[in-house]
Protein backbone atom coordinates (compact mmCIF):
# COMPACT_ATOMS: atom_id res chain seq x y z
CA UNK A 1 0.00 0.00 0.00
CA UNK A 2 1.60 3.41 -0.51
CA UNK A 3 1.74 5.81 1.82
CA UNK A 4 -0.60 9.23 1.70
CA UNK A 5 0.33 12.22 2.95
CA UNK A 6 -1.42 15.56 3.87
CA UNK A 7 -0.53 18.76 4.85
CA UNK A 8 -2.68 21.21 7.18
CA UNK A 9 -1.40 24.47 7.27
CA UNK A 10 -2.60 28.01 8.95
CA UNK A 11 -1.88 30.30 11.51
CA UNK A 12 -1.52 30.17 15.45
CA UNK A 13 -4.09 30.02 17.35
CA UNK A 14 -6.56 28.56 14.12
CA UNK A 15 -6.41 25.09 16.20
CA UNK A 16 -4.13 23.49 13.42
CA UNK A 17 -2.69 21.46 15.95
CA UNK A 18 -5.56 19.95 17.41
CA UNK A 19 -7.41 19.37 13.79
CA UNK A 20 -3.95 16.87 13.24
CA UNK A 21 -4.23 14.98 16.67
CA UNK A 22 -8.19 13.88 15.14
CA UNK A 23 -6.74 12.81 11.77
CA UNK A 24 -3.94 10.84 13.52
CA UNK A 25 -6.21 9.05 15.67
CA UNK A 26 -8.72 8.47 13.07
CA UNK A 27 -6.01 7.08 10.63
CA UNK A 28 -4.33 4.90 13.89
CA UNK A 29 -7.96 3.51 14.02
CA UNK A 30 -7.52 2.16 11.17
CA UNK A 31 -4.78 0.45 11.58
CA UNK A 32 -2.39 2.52 9.26
CA UNK A 33 1.25 3.51 10.45
CA UNK A 34 0.68 7.52 11.36
CA UNK A 35 3.57 10.01 11.52
CA UNK A 36 2.85 13.65 12.61
CA UNK A 37 5.56 16.38 12.01
CA UNK A 38 4.56 19.52 13.69
CA UNK A 39 6.18 23.02 12.35
CA UNK A 40 5.17 25.71 14.78
CA UNK A 41 7.17 28.59 13.39
CA UNK A 42 5.86 32.00 15.30
CA UNK A 43 2.98 30.13 15.67
CA UNK A 44 2.29 32.58 19.36
CA UNK A 45 2.18 35.31 17.12
CA UNK A 46 -0.37 34.38 14.18
CA UNK A 47 2.37 33.23 12.62
CA UNK A 48 2.43 29.70 10.21
CA UNK A 49 1.88 26.52 11.16
CA UNK A 50 2.47 23.48 9.34
CA UNK A 51 1.64 20.35 9.99
CA UNK A 52 2.79 16.96 7.85
CA UNK A 53 0.51 13.96 8.39
CA UNK A 54 1.66 10.57 6.73
CA UNK A 55 0.07 7.24 6.68
CA UNK A 56 0.56 3.82 4.64
CA UNK A 57 1.31 0.33 5.75
CA UNK A 58 5.16 1.56 7.12
CA UNK A 59 5.86 5.12 7.04
CA UNK A 60 9.57 6.33 6.79
CA UNK A 61 9.59 9.88 7.39
CA UNK A 62 7.48 12.23 8.68
CA UNK A 63 8.56 15.37 6.25
CA UNK A 64 5.96 15.67 3.11
CA UNK A 65 8.39 17.50 0.17
CA UNK A 66 7.51 19.28 -2.50
CA UNK A 67 4.90 18.16 -5.13
CA UNK A 68 4.12 15.06 -1.85
CA UNK A 69 1.39 16.33 -0.93
CA UNK A 70 -1.56 14.13 -1.84
CA UNK A 71 -4.42 16.98 0.18
CA UNK A 72 -2.84 20.07 1.71
CA UNK A 73 -5.76 21.74 3.85
CA UNK A 74 -5.38 25.24 3.83
CA UNK A 75 -6.63 26.88 6.70
CA UNK A 76 -6.36 30.57 5.37
CA UNK A 77 -5.90 31.51 1.84
CA UNK A 78 -2.24 32.74 1.81
CA UNK A 79 -1.43 29.99 3.71
CA UNK A 80 -2.87 27.86 1.42
CA UNK A 81 -1.14 30.08 -1.39
CA UNK A 82 2.45 29.33 0.61
CA UNK A 83 1.53 25.33 0.25
CA UNK A 84 0.66 24.86 -2.77
CA UNK A 85 4.22 24.07 -4.18
CA UNK A 86 3.81 20.80 -2.18
CA UNK A 87 0.47 20.01 -3.26
CA UNK A 88 1.03 16.96 -6.48
CA UNK A 89 -0.34 17.21 -9.26
CA UNK A 90 -4.21 16.31 -9.18
CA UNK A 91 -3.96 16.88 -5.75
CA UNK A 92 -6.72 18.46 -3.36
CA UNK A 93 -6.66 21.62 -1.90
CA UNK A 94 -9.15 22.30 0.55
CA UNK A 95 -9.19 25.50 1.71
CA UNK A 96 -10.91 28.08 4.60
CA UNK A 97 -11.58 31.32 3.08
CA UNK A 98 -10.80 33.12 6.00
CA UNK A 99 -7.97 36.05 5.55
CA UNK A 100 -6.02 36.82 8.34
CA UNK A 101 -3.49 39.41 7.91
CA UNK A 102 0.24 38.49 8.72
CA UNK A 103 2.69 41.09 10.27
CA UNK A 104 4.14 42.99 7.56
CA UNK A 105 0.19 43.82 6.42
CA UNK A 106 -0.80 44.93 9.87
CA UNK A 107 2.43 47.13 9.80
CA UNK A 108 1.75 48.67 6.50
CA UNK A 109 4.68 47.32 4.87
CA UNK A 110 2.59 45.11 2.45
CA UNK A 111 -0.68 44.69 1.32
CA UNK A 112 -3.01 41.48 1.16
CA UNK A 113 -2.72 39.65 -2.09
CA UNK A 114 -6.17 39.77 -4.01
CA UNK A 115 -7.72 37.32 -5.69
CA UNK A 116 -5.92 34.30 -4.34
CA UNK A 117 -8.98 32.15 -5.05
CA UNK A 118 -9.36 32.50 -8.18
CA UNK A 119 -5.64 31.74 -8.27
CA UNK A 120 -5.31 29.04 -6.62
CA UNK A 121 -7.86 27.22 -8.81
CA UNK A 122 -5.92 27.98 -11.74
CA UNK A 123 -3.08 25.64 -10.09
CA UNK A 124 -5.26 23.06 -8.19
CA UNK A 125 -8.67 21.06 -7.52
CA UNK A 126 -9.98 23.43 -5.09
CA UNK A 127 -12.32 23.12 -2.75
CA UNK A 128 -13.26 26.68 -0.90
CA UNK A 129 -15.28 27.08 2.19
CA UNK A 130 -16.37 29.77 4.63
CA UNK A 131 -15.53 27.90 7.45
CA UNK A 132 -15.58 31.16 9.91
CA UNK A 133 -19.24 31.75 8.88
CA UNK A 134 -19.86 27.78 9.57
CA UNK A 135 -18.27 27.53 13.17
CA UNK A 136 -20.33 30.49 14.28
CA UNK A 137 -23.33 28.55 13.31
CA UNK A 138 -22.46 25.68 15.54
CA UNK A 139 -21.63 27.35 18.27
CA UNK A 140 -18.00 29.10 18.54
CA UNK A 141 -15.56 30.87 15.74
CA UNK A 142 -13.08 28.34 17.38
CA UNK A 143 -14.26 25.49 16.00
CA UNK A 144 -13.24 26.16 12.56
CA UNK A 145 -10.64 23.34 12.80
CA UNK A 146 -13.52 20.80 13.38
CA UNK A 147 -15.13 22.87 10.45
CA UNK A 148 -12.27 21.79 8.14
CA UNK A 149 -11.70 18.41 9.82
CA UNK A 150 -15.40 17.87 8.52
CA UNK A 151 -14.44 18.76 4.61
CA UNK A 152 -11.67 16.39 5.12
CA UNK A 153 -13.76 13.44 5.97
CA UNK A 154 -15.59 13.65 3.60
CA UNK A 155 -13.08 13.35 1.00
CA UNK A 156 -11.66 9.99 2.47
CA UNK A 157 -12.87 6.41 2.54
CA UNK A 158 -12.60 6.11 6.25
CA UNK A 159 -16.40 5.96 7.87
CA UNK A 160 -18.02 9.12 9.10
CA UNK A 161 -18.24 7.34 12.19
CA UNK A 162 -14.86 6.86 12.74
CA UNK A 163 -14.21 10.24 12.53
CA UNK A 164 -16.83 11.10 14.97
CA UNK A 165 -15.39 8.29 17.41
CA UNK A 166 -11.70 9.98 16.97
CA UNK A 167 -13.31 13.66 17.40
CA UNK A 168 -15.04 12.44 20.71
CA UNK A 169 -11.60 11.18 21.70
CA UNK A 170 -9.44 13.84 21.19
CA UNK A 171 -12.10 16.97 22.33
CA UNK A 172 -12.54 17.74 25.74
CA UNK A 173 -15.85 16.64 26.41
CA UNK A 174 -17.41 20.04 27.41
CA UNK A 175 -16.74 20.98 23.82
CA UNK A 176 -18.03 18.02 22.18
CA UNK A 177 -21.42 19.11 21.53
CA UNK A 178 -20.54 22.35 19.72
CA UNK A 179 -17.43 20.49 17.62
CA UNK A 180 -19.81 17.83 16.29
CA UNK A 181 -21.76 20.42 15.20
CA UNK A 182 -19.26 21.83 13.25
CA UNK A 183 -17.68 18.71 12.31
CA UNK A 184 -21.04 18.02 10.79
CA UNK A 185 -21.36 21.35 8.86
CA UNK A 186 -18.34 20.67 7.18
CA UNK A 187 -18.72 17.62 6.02
CA UNK A 188 -22.35 17.91 4.64
CA UNK A 189 -20.85 21.06 3.02
CA UNK A 190 -18.70 19.01 0.76
CA UNK A 191 -21.09 16.42 0.25
CA UNK A 192 -23.26 19.34 -1.42
CA UNK A 193 -20.69 20.03 -3.84
CA UNK A 194 -18.39 22.50 -1.77
CA UNK A 195 -18.85 25.51 -3.83
CA UNK A 196 -16.37 28.35 -4.45
CA UNK A 197 -17.80 30.41 -1.51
Amino acid sequence: MSTNSIMIVGVGGQGTLLASRILGNVLISQGYDVKISEVHGMSQRGGSVVTYVRWGEEVSAPIVDIGGADTVLAFELLEARRALPYLKEGGKLLVNTQQIDPMPVIMGKAEYPEGLLSKLGEHAEVTAVDALSLARKAGTAKAVNVVLIGLLAKTTDIPRESWEQALAETVPPKFLEINKKAFQLGYTHQAEGGDLT
